[in-house]
């Protein structure tokens, strides 16, 4: 009997696994995205709890000093794992570069089918972060964050909006698209709140403000 019951067993695991595969190859492809920011009310208290403290300096800031984008598996640098992950229906060559798919910026709504109009941005930006904190740390704990997929720190977004956004916090800059400003403001405390970051007094009042609303 114990025989019978371990062939049931197999036969069931492999019957799974079949399905599983083949949920895999006939299922949609569906746009991911970057890991879910906490909540609205536990972003509330992680802002409570950060450090308010007069923006440090920018001597010494290099990007340089958070190595990017590093390799995560194969030929797949951070970059790419991204693009991959927030895009759909992304083929990659052999090398892992995105040659087509379809990538929506949560950022102002435009929608893009080359990867060269795609910056990975970080949601802390790497300037940011020095001035907040990060300028004490070793070079492999800023590669570390430079090249996180586990918090709510990279996107795929319109190059260009990246590029207004810069280094600014949510005191001087925030995404034009409104439906998208109350996750912006969770991310952002997710972050400050994981790496231990400082937070101005003009950002925290405009997280508040924002994650008030939310």
């Amino acid at each position: 009997m114990s025989g019978v019951y371990a062939r049931r067993i197999a036969v069931v695991a492999a019957s799974a696994a079949f399905a599983a595969t083949t949920g895999l190859l006939t299922a949609p492809t569906a746009q991911a995205a970057m890991p879910t920011p906490v909540s609205a009310s536990t972003a509330r208290t992680y802002l409570s709890e950060l450090t308010v403290s007069t923006e440090g300096s920018s001597d010494g800031y290099s990007r340089d000093k958070f190595p990017h984008w590093i390799t995560q598996s194969g030929a797949c640098n951070t970059r790419e794992v991204v693009l991959e992950r927030d895009g759909t229906n992304v083929e990659q060559n052999s090398s892992c570069a995105a040659v087509s798919g379809s990538w929506y910026s949560e950022y102002d709504g435009a929608t893009w089918t080359a990867a060269s109009d795609l910056d990975i941005d970080h949601m802390v930006p790497l300037a940011e972060a020095w001035r907040s904190g990060a300028s004490s740390w070793t070079t492999a704990q800023r590669q570390a964050y430079a090249n996180d997929l586990t918090r709510p720190q990279l996107i795929a977004v319109t190059d260009n909006v990246n590029q207004a956004k810069g280094d600014k916090d949510p005191a001087k800059w925030m995404p034009s698209r409104t439906a998208y400003k109350c996750t912006y403001a969770r991310a952002w405390v997710h972050v400050k709140h994981y790496y231990d970051l400082t937070v101005d007094s003009a950002e925290k009042s405009a997280l508040q403000s924002i994650l008030n609303g939310c």
